[in-house]
């Protein structure tokens, strides 16, 4: 059973930082692209950063950096200078030509 397991999330005070992380079980990351998405409430998900299957090309978004350790199988998210319109529930996200796999969410707050 492929499992992902964000953490990671909670309050922070606008510019902070905060680094998520995911876990994952049943699959292994490196044959997969995989990615960071939040979202809002009533909004669409959004992707933040993306390492590309084969390639390990990286895209990220400003403040964000995202980066994989193969050893554990874990993905990661560092944010700083975090606002409070960062405030989201970020998803990690696995896929290939097979398979689209996602995590359950860790909320992020971002207020004083």
């Amino acid at each position: 059973q492929v499992q992902l397991v964000e953490s990671g999330g909670g309050l922070v005070q606008p510019g902070g930082s905060l680094t998520l992380s995911c876990a994952a079980s049943g699959i292994v990351f490196g044959f997969y692209s995989v990615g960071w998405y939040r979202q809002t409430p009533g909004e669409q998900r959004t992707l933040l950063a993306q390492i590309e299957r084969g390639s390990g090309a990286k895209a990220t978004k400003g403040r964000f950096t995202i980066s994989r350790d193969d050893a554990n199988n874990t993905l990661y998210l560092q944010m700083n200078r975090l606002k409070p319109e960062d405030t989201a529930v970020y998803y990690c996200n696995a896929i290939n030509d097979q398979a689209d796999f996602w995590g359950q969410g860790t909320q992020v707050t971002v207020s004083s």
